[in-house]
């Protein structure tokens, strides 16, 4: 904080007491209006702030006070991801804001030094984030690592119907069989978030649930591999999220879609991977937006590396990381494998260098970016050599996160 200004500021833990400072705070900042409360499904804004209640009881939630006001936030929101087939624990920053009249004078700059200690007390390794501002997470060290892309087509553009063995069904969004699918879907597919209880609220939280229903494929033995949220609204075909587990249960979520024909002129909605749906349709002149949805960042490199599930050993090479909000993140991180394929990280440079900063490391841990094209576009400075042994070491398998907080 500049210590010029006013020293009366106190930074300090935020309790369930300050929930409606909290809730205020972040109103101001987003400028959530009762008619966006209420279009989500909340009588009001008393009811909306109940609701949030469990978030900021299982949150790390730190602010700055003037006095009893609360002027500045940071939440860490406890999750779990799976990164390329492993489970790690993640730190959700949420709830970022500072009244305007505090801006500039460093408080944020505080709060995020705070939470990545925190983070890296709890052992959350990597941490997420939805990004108001690309270029001031960038600048803390924070990376894309995942994309939207938002189609809209025309009734007569849908897919023609595909034989599949089972058959769709119409249900509850809160259907067990709906968990069932996400859990397994979550734990194929690098990026997404392990989903408890309290992740579901928040993943309807901004939606009014009541007004959503789930189509969920069940194959020939009846068991659920695909589910779709979905809702009809002056004769558009809304889909929240599409997520199976095989093309049989894709094809029959489709076949679904494609039942709607008399009743719709568009289909629009959103996929969360890097996989243009023109491509799997006959006419794929549609309208596809991509744009950039999740950062990540990596908290903690050398635990970080410790944990991460590379695809093979090769011969050593050492990252030169620097890093602008986590002074331990700056230096060497030399990687070797012995005969038994165990990995030892030090920080003693030994075989190829890697010279990059933490937002990079992240974009290619997290596969956003191959190493190759990071080379090319001056991201990070390597050899032909060492670029060969991270193409050959880093898993290849896209980000999906769907989720929002």
């Amino acid at each position: 904080m500049d210590n010029d200004f006013n020293r009366e500021l106190v930074l300090k833990k935020v309790g369930q007491e300050h929930l409606a400072q909290y809730d205020e705070l972040l109103s101001y900042v987003f400028q959530v209006t009762e008619s966006d409360i209420e279009s989500s499904g909340y009588e009001n804004k008393r009811e909306m702030v109940r609701a949030k209640k469990p978030v900021l009881e299982q949150s790390k939630v730190f602010g700055w006070f003037n006095g009893d006001q609360l002027i500045s936030q940071i939440a860490i929101y406890p999750c779990q991801v799976n990164i390329h087939g492993k489970v790690f624990e993640m730190g959700g920053v949420t709830g970022v804001g500072t009244y305007p009249e505090y801006a500039n004078h460093g408080l944020m700059k505080d709060l995020i030094s705070l939470a990545l200690k925190e983070m890296r007390k709890d052992k959350q390794w990597i941490s997420y984030l939805y990004p108001y501002n690309i270029p001031y997470y960038r600048r803390k060290g924070w990376e894309i690592m995942s994309d939207k892309l938002s189609f809209k087509i025309r009734d007569t553009q849908l897919p023609k119907t595909v034989d599949v063995p089972g058959i769709v069904e119409r249900k509850d969004v809160d259907d067990p069989d709906v968990y069932k699918v996400y859990n397994e879907f979550a734990l194929q597919n690098h990026g997404a978030m392990i989903r408890k209880p309290l992740n579901w609220d928040e993943y309807w939280r901004f939606e009014n649930q009541e007004e959503r229903t789930a189509a969920i494929y069940y194959d020939q033995k009846q068991q659920p591999m695909g589910v779709m949220f979905y809702w009809i609204e002056e004769e558009v075909f809304h889909i929240k999220e599409m997520y199976y587990l095989n093309q049989a249960a894709r094809n029959g979520l489709w076949n679904f879609i494609s039942a709607h024909f008399s009743m719709i002129y568009w289909v629009q909605g959103d996929i969360f991977k890097n996989e243009p749906l023109s491509f799997l349709l006959d006419d794929s002149e549609i309208t596809e937006t991509i744009a950039p949805y999740f950062m990540a960042r990596i908290v903690d490199v050398k635990e970080f590396l410790m944990a991460y599930p590379f695809f093979k050993p090769v011969a050593d090479f050492y990252f030169e990381v620097s890093d602008p909000a986590a002074e331990w993140n700056n230096g060497i991180f030399a990687l070797s494998w012995d005969e038994n394929e165990r990995l030892t990280v030090t920080d003693q440079p030994k075989g190829q260098k890697v010279k990059l900063d933490i937002q990079t490391l992240t974009c290619m841990m997290m596969n956003y970016r191959r190493a190759s094209y990071l080379a090319r576009i001056e991201r990070l400075e390597a050899d032909k050599k060492a670029i060969s042994l991270l193409e050959t070491t880093l898993p290849d398998m896209e980000a999906y996160f769907s989720d929002y907080f």
